[in-house]
């Protein structure tokens, strides 16, 4: 065997991971074990190192990663039938952590070329947005949606509207479409847009706002408000039914914690205070090409530091490598970026199920530790409230693809924040304020967390996938890290950097690193595009509390 076909992650671990299919029968030896194989193992799944009694604990990353359902022998193949989700019980006492920023990689960027905002906050990206405050005006987006971007050149038809209309043609002209062949590559989505310095119109439509409860109401303003405050954003337009529970004050409120001196514009249209909605629309349109014209004159890039990026990450459609390629990778960049001063948030808090020592035991102060434990604590008990519990986060494509426990998907996940410090712990919505690791409580799912994470200031989010997952988030640059090649090739349409060479051997993770630092900064200054913008991916989630994983 070779040694890239299968990799022990750490000396303690009684769970080999496949890099490569195995085959049953298959002779190999792991450190000074020797094993035959008693099932196929498919790339990405583990198999056991050794034999496993009922009730054994299962070690991968060198945490606990399950418990064994039955006997377990060396070699057979760990499935849901086998293993059940297990942790490491929580430890009372850590020692004081030391940690040493790496040296920056040769020829690392000091500086990208950012929006320098009046608040002195700074941009990646340059948005105007609409903003309903509840479902009801969602209507009035859309139709905002139909004629403003077309008309201002921020892509005036998709490819598919074009296609369509050719096919419509031969209907016409000839009866029928029977050429199934047209070619679209003279097809040019992005005209040249009217407000050059403005990079797009993003509409933030959702499904809240009112007949919810006081709190849900309460954090909706919160989010919103961080959105509209967001260094990212221009400006924004606020639409409104009038009688919704989420208020106008309430957000106003909000804005003003935010921005005491009322830098960014911000204008309010309640749509009961006009006669006929027709009216509105036509006073939104022309005050939106008078503020889009000062944003074009007033926003302009220029020099400013590394560290003045918020990254975000974020991980969806993992695999069995995503902990072994993608995410170490991006954690390896994390912690270049702490080590220059900048700021990454880590979310997901069922995804840190089951590595709670390790992250209690690098906050930087005792009480941080304590506020994370009390979040998670917290957040599991809704969870259980409606029958379910963390144990119950991996999807099905996760299983299939090798991650048969939360804990075990856990303890892969948490490899993107790094190894730097947690210098600050907040709950959801809130804004991270401190330099270096923040953790932020959001849920698992993909577009709640990306959302979340883009309203905590992330003027950056990387995301890393094995299996392929289209998100994006409608101000903030999303990247998406793949942690292997064949997917990355499949859906190359879709990634940014591919980090599938770790697992054939062919790059490092620090030449990885760098690639992902490179690539960083490249996309904060506007020079590279990200795959999910140039998608018009746009996902935008507020999350209900207690009600997603």
């Amino acid at each position: 065997m070779t040694k890239n076909m299968f990799l022990q992650i750490d000396t303690h671990d009684n769970l080999i991971v496949a890099l490569q299919p195995l085959a049953k029968g298959n002779r190999l030896r792991v450190g000074r074990h020797a094993i035959e194989l008693i099932d196929d193992i498919p790339e990405k799944h583990k198999f056991a190192l050794k034999d496993l009694d009922q009730g054994d604990l299962a070690v991968m990353y060198g945490v606990i990663v399950g418990r064994a359902k039955r006997p377990i022998r060396c070699g057979e193949l760990i499935t849901t039938d086998n293993l059940d989700h297990a942790t490491t019980e929580y430890r009372e006492t850590h020692e004081p952590y030391q940690w040493q920023a790496p040296l920056p990689y040769p020829e690392s960027s000091t500086q990208f070329m950012g929006i320098r905002r009046p608040d002195g906050k700074v941009g990646t990206a340059n948005y105007w947005i609409f903003v309903p405050l509840v479902f009801c005006s969602n209507q009035e987006l859309n139709e905002l949606k139909k004629v403003l971007p077309p008309a201002l050149g921020y892509g005036s038809t998709s490819r598919y509207a074009h296609f369509t209309e050719e096919l419509v043609k031969q209907i016409k002209t000839k009866g029928a479409p029977v050429d199934p062949v047209i070619s679209l590559d003279s097809f040019d989505p992005q005209p040249e847009p009217l407000f050059p310095q403005v990079d797009g119109l993003r509409f933030l439509t959702h499904h809240m706002g009112c007949g919810s409860t006081p709190d849900e109401a309460e954090e909706l303003v919160e989010l919103l408000a961080n959105y509209i405050t967001h260094p990212n954003t221009a400006g924004a337009t606020v639409v409104s039914l009038g009688c919704q529970k989420a208020e106008v004050k309430a957000l106003q409120a909000a804005i003003v914690r935010r921005d005491p001196a009322a830098t960014k514009p911000v204008f309010y249209y309640d749509r009961q205070s006009w006669a006929e909605p027709v009216d509105m629309l036509e006073a939104i349109i022309r005050q939106t090409l008078i503020s889009l014209h000062q944003a074009n004159e007033l926003s302009r890039r220029e020099p400013v530091p590394v560290s003045e990026l918020v990254i975000g990450v974020e991980c969806g459609g993992s695999d069995g490598f995503s902990g072994i390629s993608a995410n170490p990778v991006i954690g390896r960049a994390m912690d270049h970026l702490v080590g220059k001063g900048g700021s990454v948030i880590l979310a997901e808090f069922p995804e840190l199920c089951g590595v709670e020592n390790e992250i209690v035991s690098r906050c930087a102060e005792p009480e941080l530790g304590s506020r994370f434990l009390e979040l998670m604590k917290s957040y599991r008990k809704r969870v259980q409230a409606v029958g379910f519990d963390f144990d119950q986060n991996p999807s099905p494509g996760n299983i299939r693809d090798g991650l048969i426990t939360d804990a075990m998907k856990s303890a892969g996940a948490a490899k993107k924040g790094g190894t730097s410090p947690v210098v600050d712990v907040f709950d959801y919505p809130g804004h991270a304020s401190k330099r270096g690791l923040n953790l932020l409580c959001t849920p698992g799912g993909d577009v709640e967390s990306t959302t979340a994470l883009a309203g905590a200031g992330a003027n950056l989010i990387i995301f890393s996938t094995g299996l392929g997952t289209p998100t994006g988030n409608p101000i903030v640059p999303v990247l998406k890290v793949s942690s292997n090649s064949d997917m990355a090739r499949r859906l190359e349409y879709m990634i940014d950097l591919d980090t599938g060479p770790i697992i054939s051997g062919k790059k490092s993770l620090d030449k990885l690193g760098a690639e992902l630092e490179k690539l960083c900064v490249e996309t904060a200054s506007g020079s590279y595009r990200a795959k999910a913008v140039r998608l018009n991916q746009e996902d935008f989630i507020p999350w209900k509390r207690g009600m997603s994983l």
